[in-house]
């Protein structure tokens, strides 16, 4: 194994916490990893890596050698790019908010992976901002706006909300016509994690304001909280692109029309220290195409 692949091998390493995952992810034997990574700590004359029978983690100096390496490995592969005048290649690992990508994202990947033939995708989904690093994921697609300044955004788009109730809700408890109806209403929680789950957000006199709203249920994805809203759960708030066929056939109703919620920005999230490769930076501009206009 050369120094390169040597480099590669330990950051995925020190990314995925696991020799194992690392090797899978790079389709090599556990102890092909485990041996090139012997050898580059007697060549370098430190240990880089702590193992337990649980995880691996970098000591100081893997972390240190660790930032090097991506430095080294991005600026290797832009250069071989540059003179090759090749099309992206490898596994491109993206994790997105479900219901976005199958709205945006999926009607136009056919085209994408036609015109990079030589990358592989790898697309998970889900609503939680996870460990991108950690979990070996190149750049992933969400809702709202990052709280964690160690991520990289790209806005792509501003969905426009509404506040929206089944029917049947309507019938056992009425429509919230002002702000101060919410008191007595209750909604379908979407959680948070210190436990609680996200207030209400409505527009009044030019201000916004989060109205805590009781919730008899709480859960953790959209296409749940969509769900339990047009089971008469309670109020939900969901972008309008969601709510329109719902709308239009009258399994939901809008509520509170002259208070609607901000509109929610759409971000795409890489870590802000590492060096966008080639094949994250066109799945990012494409994926931002896929987007514009909207909202």
């Amino acid at each position: 194994m050369d120094r390169f692949d040597a480099m590669r091998l330990f950051a995925r390493i020190v990314e995925r916490r696991s020799f194992t995952q690392a090797a899978a992810d790079l389709s090599l034997p556990r102890s092909t990893a485990t041996e090139a990574v012997q050898q580059l700590e007697a060549r370098l004359g430190v240990r880089l890596l702590q193992r337990t029978t649980r995880s691996v983690a970098p000591t100081l100096d893997g972390e240190a050698y660790y930032r090097r390496c991506l430095t080294l490995l991005d600026a290797l592969d832009e250069t071989e790019n540059a003179f090759r005048r090749a099309s992206p290649r490898g596994e491109l690992r993206v994790d997105v908010q479900g219901a976005l990508a199958r709205r945006f994202l999926l009607p136009g990947l056919p085209a994408f992976l036609a015109a990079y033939p030589e990358l592989r995708l790898r697309m998970t989904e889900g609503d939680r901002l996870i460990d991108l690093v950690a979990e070996g994921v190149d750049c992933v697609l969400r809702l709202g706006t990052p709280a964690d300044g160690a991520m990289a955004a790209r806005r792509v788009a501003l969905l426009p909300e509404a506040t929206c109730a089944a029917p049947a809700y309507i019938e056992r408890h009425g429509a919230p016509e002002t702000p101060a109806d919410l008191a007595r209403h209750h909604m379908v929680g979407f959680s948070r994690p210190d436990g609680g789950w996200h207030p209400l957000e409505v527009t009044e006199a030019g201000a916004v304001r989060q109205i805590p709203v009781r919730a008899e249920v709480v859960v953790s994805s959209a296409e749940s909280s969509l769900a339990m809203g047009l089971l008469g759960l309670g109020l939900i708030q969901l972008p309008r692109y969601r709510a329109e066929e719902h709308l239009a056939s009258g399994a939901l109703v809008e509520v509170l029309k002259d208070h609607a919620p901000t509109p929610t920005p759409v971000n795409l999230l890489w870590p802000r220290d590492r060096q966008l490769s080639a094949r994250t930076r066109v799945f990012i501009d494409w994926a931002a195409s896929r987007f514009a206009g909207v909202g």
